[in-house]
């Protein structure tokens, strides 16, 4: 999408506002199928930070994510949908299998549906 889809915006300020990450949603970009929980910037930054700090290779990497004067949402209506516990889904299989940690630019979601989209070996 060019301009991003205003009810779809609307969901990802209402998350953003009420600090929530109980939103599952489902959204196709360039052709990839994403599933998960969306989760307020800060809260997915915090995350992001944490994951980052524990490891001995990339722990220098954690302050960027944890800079909250770096963070959109103090900017005007949020232009990311932040995912948690989410999958890519490829087939049978989600990638990863335990959910990964995505930031999506709204502009790119070319389809979208409210729930988190199951997948199975049946």
């Amino acid at each position: 999408m060019s301009k991003p889809d205003a009810l779809l915006a609307g969901v990802a300020a209402l998350v953003e506002s009420e600090q929530s990450n109980q939103m599952s949603l489902t959204v196709v970009v360039q052709g990839a199928v994403i599933t998960g929980r969306l989760a307020p910037e800060t809260v997915w930054r915090q995350r992001v930070a944490e994951v980052l700090g524990d490891s001995d290779r990339l722990g220098l990497f954690s302050a960027v994510f944890a800079d909250r004067s770096a963070t959109t949402e103090a900017s005007g209506p949020p232009t990311h949908l932040h995912f948690h516990l989410a999958r890519i889904l490829q087939g049978s299989l989600g990638i990863p299998e335990t959910g990964g940690m995505y930031r999506i630019a709204l502009e790119d979601v070319s389809a979208w549906t409210v729930g988190d989209v199951s997948y199975s070996d049946h």
